[in-house]
């Protein structure tokens, strides 16, 4: 029950709906034992001749009122239910949501996005129809039981303590069989995720897939691994039905008692034939729950289950955002000072880093692949925390920034550009939603875009699909650094933004990008010798240590890092070309 109060009181804010179906499940139940009552009355009194033919006519009214007043409160319990239960997956599915957007980055290195998705589907829908169903019929069945109980206790107590331990009884059995179906509904849910995970994969890469014609290999892991809940799905249902047969079987020689001692007492004389069809009545009332009570059972073991994965991801630690300090102007200064980083799982990216960048430098980031070029951009943006060291911005170390205002100093702009569904104008307008159509018009021209824009026939309002599979490449780039144009941010990170394009494409990108560049502080993440040796400072980065800081022309004579990727792109050879590749150049 820990788990299901954990949820009651997790969605407490909908106290309203608990108490107005707590009360509306008391008065069905109220209702329902008019029926037994009045069968008693109407038995009882017809065969003793005391009750006349008026006064039975008044009782069958009566009756009929309570029936048909359950009727009518029955279906209102029923809304405020379902309308609970919708209000209930929305609080679920925002708070999930809101969770999400506050991990940190490494939270989202180790999971899968599919995964993600399935869990907030799964857990969510899970706890809304369990609480739906719950409400709808639980509460109902617990007060009928309690009020049922009660009166059959004043007509007979050998009846009523038979009955009494009936629930202890069966919810004692449903308790010992439920951590094992729990297993194996969390098995279940395992590979449910990992197809889901690999599901999500495939749609966001499925040219890749196309071009590999591996479509039936991707086929046949995804129903290899839906394959598997089979199995596990057999066990699981067998062993429920196994031990449901036992729980019935329990009820089955409760009732059995039941009936038996009604009877006897009846022929006893202890009780009336009126008595003794209510006692009947009064216990098939506590029994139908039962039935129904597996369905609930079963109901809330799966949201047990599913609400057991949602609150562990509400519980993983967030991103640190207690830094308040605020830059209310940003010269654009940036210093990494003795900077140590290791990823969570791996070994040590880089150590003891140190450079600076001064306002309105452009500064190019050299090493071969895997020296943590890109990790020391993330790290201005506190998607990672260094493992020891810090970073300035202004001379504030960024760990006392408050974050959004952190981020907001840094435009950046990727190596693959990261776009979203809907018009180019929104796409733009990303990067600073209270502005104006003549500002982001503005952004585009400035970024290269517009030419290519106009030519649309539905110009910014121009539809561009899943992560703009409508433009190219190059188009694709230009918009994301009009977003970033449009932001407007003091300092930028430029990683690889032109690596993955064409020679046409790439000179259309950097004139956009030369107009980004004006004025701002500019950390570049360098893959071309031609952008590396337009930066004013480089950085060349070896063995996870800075090696050396210095201009173009002094680096080119020192016999280093720089100077060896001048000496193979003159040199022209194939081999040469290998190397270059060894530091992501083209």
């Amino acid at each position: 029950m820990k788990p299901l109060i954990k949820i009651l009181k997790f969605c407490g804010h909908l106290w309203k709906y608990y108490i107005s179906i707590g009360i509306l499940s008391l008065l069905m139940a109220i209702l329902s034992q008019f029926t037994p009552l009045i069968t008693q009355k109407l038995v009882d009194g017809f065969t003793s001749g005391a009750l006349t033919q008026t006064a039975a006519v008044y009782l069958v009214l009566l009756l009929f009122s309570a029936d048909f007043g359950t009727t009518v409160i029955e279906n209102i319990n029923g809304y405020l239910g379902d309308q609970m239960s919708t209000k209930t997956f929305n609080f679920l599915a925002d708070k999930f949501y809101e969770k999400m957007l506050r991990l940190p980055q490494g939270y989202f290195d180790e999971e899968l996005t599919g995964t993600i998705t399935s869990r907030l589907g799964r857990s969510t829908n899970g706890i809304a129809q369990f609480l739906q169903a719950f409400s709808n019929g639980f509460l109902n069945f617990v007060a009928t039981t309690v009020l049922s109980l009660f009166i059959v206790f004043k007509f007979s107590i050998p009846v009523g303590i038979i009955l009494a331990s009936l629930y202890p009884i069966y919810i004692w059995l449903t308790k010992r069989s439920s951590d094992t179906w729990q297993g194996y509904e969390l098995e279940k849910n395992t590979l449910k995720d990992t197809a889901a995970g690999r599901f999500q994969e495939v749609v966001s890469n499925i040219k890749t897939i196309k071009s590999f014609s591996s479509e039936d290999r991707e086929l046949s892991f995804f129903n290899k691994t839906l394959s598997k809940l089979i199995p596990i799905n057999v066990k699981q249902s067998i062993y429920w039905h196994k031990k449901d047969v036992e729980r019935r079987a329990v009820v089955n020689v409760i009732f059995g008692m039941v009936y038996l001692t009604i009877i006897l007492q009846l022929y006893s004389k202890t009780i009336t034939l009126g008595q003794a069809m209510a006692l009947f009545q009064f216990s098939m009332i506590i029994r139908m729950p039962i039935f129904t009570i597996s369905y609930l059972i079963d109901e809330m073991q799966r949201a047990i289950t599913s609400s057991k994965d949602y609150f562990a991801t509400l519980d993983v630690l967030e991103e640190d955002r207690s830094a308040t300090k605020v830059l209310e102007k940003v010269e654009g200064s940036v210093k990494f000072k003795d900077v140590n980083f290791s990823y969570k799982h791996g070994e040590k990216v880089f150590k003891d880093v140190n450079f600076e960048i001064k306002p309105g430098q452009k500064v190019a980031l050299v090493g071969e692949s895997g020296q943590g070029k890109s990790t020391l951009a993330h790290l201005l943006l506190k998607l990672y925390t260094p493992t020891s060291g810090s970073i300035y911005i202004d001379g504030v170390d960024i760990n006392e920034l408050e974050t959004v205002n952190l981020r907001k100093q840094i435009g950046l702009v990727l190596q693959e550009p990261a776009l979203f569904s809907g018009t180019i104008y929104e796409n733009i307008a990303y990067g600073n939603p209270k502005a104006t159509k003549k500002e982001i018009i503005a952004a585009a021209k400035a970024a290269n875009a517009d030419g290519f824009i106009s030519k649309f026939k539905d110009g910014y309002e121009s539809y561009i699909g899943e992560r703009g599979v409508k433009l190219s490449g190059g188009q694709k780039q230009r918009v994301t650094i009009a977003r970033t144009i449009l932001k407007n941010a003091p300092i930028l990170v430029l990683d690889e933004a032109t690596s993955s394009l064409d020679s046409k494409a790439e000179k259309e990108v950097q004139v956009a990008l030369d107009h980004l560049m004006q004025n701002k502080t500019t950390l570049i993440i360098a893959h071309r010798l031609s952008t590396i040796s337009g930066a004013d400072v480089i950085v060349t980065l070896k063995g996870g240590k800075v090696d050396e800081v210095g201009s173009p022309t002094e680096l080119a004579k020192t016999g280093g890092v720089y100077a060896e990727l001048l000496n193979l792109q003159n040199s022209g050879t194939r081999a040469a070309k290998k190397a270059l590749e060894k530091f992501d150049i083209g």
